[in-house]
């Protein structure tokens, strides 16, 4: 008997079976032999939420939660937040290898000369009602993105998928300045080719009388590392909401729009916003306690803390705090700041928490990063979409490359009433105390 498999005896008939493991797996489909008679389906594993099942083979992102590991193809977050820029990033999880000079000075002039988008998405932006939530216009523009290049369709062709992924990288930046200068009733800004990724969508946020807009070197900086960090999670809500669009061989902008709307949930791209209200809420560092005491005794929850994934400190929480301290240097302090960092000592040294595996996550202070930067809530969901991106994209390819992937359609276990005769509208009986 091979070691690499299982065994597997079903008691309801007593017949044992046994199923290869492969790259520590079972297929879910050698399942279906184990039945109880002809007329059986087959045995099907019930994993709500997808808590331990892989539905794709991946060679993007590698992530260990349990010693707070994440690596895009191979390499370390650290190093690649500390040494990278943002584009260089996207090349690499789209591609799988980091550029040469050559290659990534075409990526940049790609992605820099598509920045632009048609008059009529402008038209499309400004049909919002002036306090329309920025992640609802994102969702709308992207998926609008589709109706102006109907050739994406053909998702089957290297070259237009490539085109499509330049376009959507270039942007959808575009699209997030756009819905935010709408929130403020503030004209557009246009892209300026001359600035870098981050800092031309710093333009097109900020940008007002000024003839050349200059970016604040500390906060463009930041903004790249935010991005590289967010570039991709693997088989996140998100990405599985890309891919399972994408199965049925829609546009890439469709596909990227679900994953936009997503994102749209306070559990996935709303977290860090729940962090501000929760910092705001606790408003000083001696209210801490009670709060603390609230969270063990079921009355609060402590946002910020823990993830699906990682059973350790979250790799990006690290780089994220440290960049904090220097944007702050050029932007006003947080006054939630202390309250945080004295949130955080007191948890991490709570067996409570401790025991629990409790960490901080990403979301913890990003939000406070963007607030000293000048975003409000509203938009933190939307620069979390735009680095994403890339790696939805990335994700993409993967799926409409990999032979095995069919249209996503998951079983269901049916618990719902047997056949049941039907009966004319007068002859039914009425509910007790009616509806």
């Amino acid at each position: 008997m091979p070691s690499d498999s299982l065994t597997l005896t079903d008691n309801r008939t007593g017949k044992t079976y046994e199923l290869p493991i492969t790259n520590g797996a079972i297929r879910a489909m050698d399942l279906r032999q184990v039945r109880t008679g002809p007329e059986d389906f087959g045995l099907l594993s019930y994993d709500p939420a997808f808590m331990n099942t892989a539905s794709t083979i991946s060679r993007i992102t590698e992530i260990d939660g349990d010693r707070g590991i994440l690596r895009y193809r191979g390499y370390p977050i650290e190093e690649l937040a500390e040494r990278s820029n943002y584009l260089e990033v996207a090349y690499l999880v789209l591609h799988g290898e980091l550029p040469t000079l050559t290659e990534m000075d075409q990526w940049v002039y790609d992605i820099t000369h598509h920045t632009w988008v048609h008059e009529n998405l402008k038209k499309l932006m400004e049909g919002f009602h002036y306090d329309a939530h920025a992640m609802g216009m994102l969702v709308s523009g992207v998926g609008a993105l589709s109706t102006f290049y109907p050739e994406a369709k053909n998702g089957g062709d290297p070259a237009t998928r490539r085109l499509q992924v330049v376009r959507l990288i270039a942007k959808v930046p575009t699209l997030a300045a756009f819905a935010y200068r709408h929130n403020l009733g503030l004209p557009y800004n246009y892209p300026d080719n001359d600035l870098s990724y981050t800092g031309n969508f710093l333009n097109m946020l900020f940008k007002a009388t000024e003839a050349k807009y200059q970016p604040n070197a500390t906060l463009e900086r930041a903004l790249e590392v935010l991005f590289i960090l967010h570039a991709d999670h693997e088989q996140n809500c998100s990405t599985n909401a890309v891919r399972a669009v994408g199965s049925s061989q829609v546009d890439p902008y469709c596909a990227v729009a679900a994953g936009v709307a997503a994102l749209y949930g306070p559990l996935h791209g709303g977290a860090n916003e729940e962090v501000l209200r929760m910092l705001a809420e606790i408003g000083s560092k001696d209210r801490i306690p009670a709060f603390i005491k609230g969270v063990k005794d079921g009355n609060a929850k402590l946002m910020g803390f823990g993830h699906r994934v990682y059973k350790n400190y979250d790799p990006r929480a690290k780089i994220i705090k440290r960049m904090a301290d220097e944007v702050f240097e050029v932007t006003r302090p947080s006054p939630l700041l202390p309250v945080a960092l004295e949130l955080e000592r007191i948890a991490l040294e709570d067996d409570y928490f401790v025991s629990r595996k409790l960490y901080p996550n990403v979301d913890f202070y990003s939000g406070l990063i963007y607030q000293a930067m000048g975003f409000p809530v509203e938009m933190f969901p939307v620069l979390f979409a735009i680095a994403r991106t890339s790696g939805w994209l990335a994700q993409w390819q993967e799926m409409r490359a990999d032979p095995e992937q069919k249209i996503a359609r998951p079983r269901q276990l049916y618990l719902g009433s047997g056949q049941r005769a039907y009966r004319e509208i007068g002859k039914r009986e009425e509910a007790p105390g009616g509806r």
